[in-house]
């Protein structure tokens, strides 16, 4: 597991210093956002800019063996059914704010089974 807590402590020290203004972290696009909504597990963490609201999680998977899926966001639930089933893939678990768009990486992650497929060839 990687965690961004220091890289996020960072740019919030300076986003509250000036050195970074808030447009460049208040970006999440719509897309996010409706991930957010529909995807999303909201947090005991309020958001670190506006204060308004409580952060929500998205996770979204990656993998070559995800196929159409890879890049898409996934509730817990679909993240432990698509552990189950495919070998190996890349978790990255992204906070947004949906008042005032910031969002930040929190943690990236590998689930899977570990185990190699192994194909059927005709005639076996």
């Amino acid at each position: 597991m990687v965690d961004y807590a220091l890289q996020r402590r960072a740019l919030l020290v300076d986003v509250h210093a000036g050195r970074t203004p808030l447009a460049g972290v208040q970006d999440a696009d719509p897309y996010l956002l409706r991930a957010a909504r529909f995807h999303g597990e909201p947090v005991d963490r309020t958001c670190p800019l506006c204060r308004k609201e409580r952060l929500t999680h998205v996770s979204w998977v990656f993998g070559e063996g995800l196929r159409q899926i890879s890049g898409s966001a996934r509730n817990p639930d679909e993240l432990e059914q698509l552990a189950a089933l495919h070998r190996e893939f890349t978790v990255h678990v992204v906070e947004v704010c949906r008042t005032c768009r910031w969002n930040h990486l929190v943690r990236s992650y590998v689930l899977g089974t570990g185990r190699t497929s192994r194909r059927r060839t005709v005639g076996e």
